[in-house]
């Protein structure tokens, strides 16, 4: 059915006029008076009857009504739902991310973002570098977080720096000193955490360019696990500096800089598909993302 049958419709019932349904519609009256005629055609039923007031709703027109009004409405919302979606209003985000990125960096970011735009419908997958790269490929996600990854159908942009920082208990002898080598690191009881992840790789790389091999006294599948052993006094760690940060300003482990090494540090970046859309939640969320070059440290949250 013809929409425009239904507007003319609708503006003659609620204006009770064809002439002043006409001024609405910047139609000629004839032009109304001709759609309203093809409407009832349609529809086999009369929709209104003439009277001194103007023209006035046959049972059938009342009837017909509600559900034209229904309509118009829906479509109208409609039509405002992908303005917003435009105008990055409402929609749809959904990032994936990289673990320590996800539980540490992440969720400060996701509450400005959210704050600034309360109808985009947020989701967060997480996983290694190379399951997000995967995850964008396949459309899963429409922005990852991942550290450097190479791939010709992706787009990057740098959004910081994160890196490793030796912490120890409190009470340790590298605590109270504050700087150590190398080698008295490989010595150390170490704990190493999550053996899949490209931190692991970095640990070890690290050592060896060195010639050392590590005392690896305990080796544990996640970074908060690690946290609260160094905390237990069960051995030392090398960690991100962004998971230690609470930790640290509490006084519960203690950073300690590894004199004749450098930083062990890897680039974040944020990646999507080349030929995907860059929508309007995409482009908003890149907004509230840190400065290239910056560390990776918590962020306040949104207020």
């Amino acid at each position: 059915m013809d929409l425009r049958l239904i507007e003319a419709f609708v503006a003659v019932a609620h204006h009770g006029s064809v002439t002043k349904a006409a001024e609405a519609l910047y139609l000629t009256q004839p032009s109304v008076t001709a759609r309203l005629h093809t409407l009832e055609q349609e529809l086999g039923q009369k929709l209104f009857i003439r009277s001194r007031r103007g023209v006035v709703l046959t049972e059938a027109g009342s009837r017909f009504l509600r559900h034209a009004e229904r309509v118009l409405r829906e479509l109208e919302e409609g039509r405002q739902e992908l303005a917003d979606l435009r105008a990055g209003r409402r929609g749809q985000l959904i990032l994936g991310a990289a673990p320590a990125i996800s539980t540490y960096f992440l969720p400060p970011m996701v509450a400005r973002f959210a704050h600034a735009n309360p109808d985009v419908e947020l989701a967060i997958r997480t996983g290694h570098s190379e399951d997000i790269l995967r995850l964008v490929l396949e459309d899963a996600v429409h922005l990852g977080l991942v550290r450097r990854v190479v791939h010709p159908a992706i787009d990057s942009y740098p959004v910081a720096y994160e890196e490793l920082v030796l912490v120890a208990p409190p009470h340790h002898r590298f605590a109270s000193r504050g700087e150590i080598s190398i080698a008295e690191l490989a010595d150390e009881g170490l704990v190493l955490f999550d053996r899949t992840s490209r931190w692991h790789e970095l640990t070890w790389a690290l050592f060896a360019a060195h010639g050392v091999t590590p005392n690896v006294k305990l080796e544990i599948d996640n970074v908060e696990t690690a946290k609260r052993l160094v905390e237990a006094g069960l051995g030392v760690a090398l960690l991100p500096r962004i998971a230690v940060e609470r930790e640290v300003n509490a006084g519960t482990v203690v950073p300690v800089v590894v004199a004749d090494a450098p930083p062990v540090r890897r680039e974040v970046l944020a990646i999507r598909r080349r030929e995907a859309a860059l929508t309007w939640p995409v482009q908003a969320f890149l907004m509230v993302l840190p400065n290239r070059g910056q560390e990776l440290r918590p962020q306040p949250a949104a207020r």
